[in-house]
């Protein structure tokens, strides 16, 4: 399951050897200070449902992994179906105007990014 981790100043979104293929990306690197909100998702597989042009692996509520490019924004989704809670990360600066990721624990992820910002 994708990671999102903080290393020194930088928020991580590290996949598996998995997700790499399926969203063909590797782990994503952005700056803590790029990072505007972080968001707790009831629901993250219909956070990723963004109508536009998909690099990656989609089934709607099995699988989400890849970089969405929408008309106003792009995300970029890890989620899959036994994650389907997750966090929104919204980016400013960054390639991916958002990172959307499936986890069991939302609440502490968010609560650990929120800590650094």
């Amino acid at each position: 399951m994708a990671e999102l981790v903080l290393e020194g100043d930088e928020l991580v979104l590290r996949l598996t050897r998995a997700e790499k293929l399926e969203g063909v990306h590797g782990d994503l690197h952005t700056p803590i200070s790029s990072v505007m909100k972080v968001e707790v998702l009831d629901d993250a597989h219909g956070a990723a449902d963004l109508i536009g042009i998909k690099v990656g692996t989609r089934l709607y509520g099995v699988v989400e992994v890849g970089t969405i490019h929408g008309r106003q924004k792009t995300i970029f989704a890890a989620v899959h179906r036994y994650s389907p809670t997750g966090v929104r990360v919204i980016l400013s600066g960054a390639d991916q105007d958002e990172w959307v990721v499936g986890c069991a624990d939302p609440e502490s992820v968010a609560a650990a990014i929120r800590s650094r910002l």
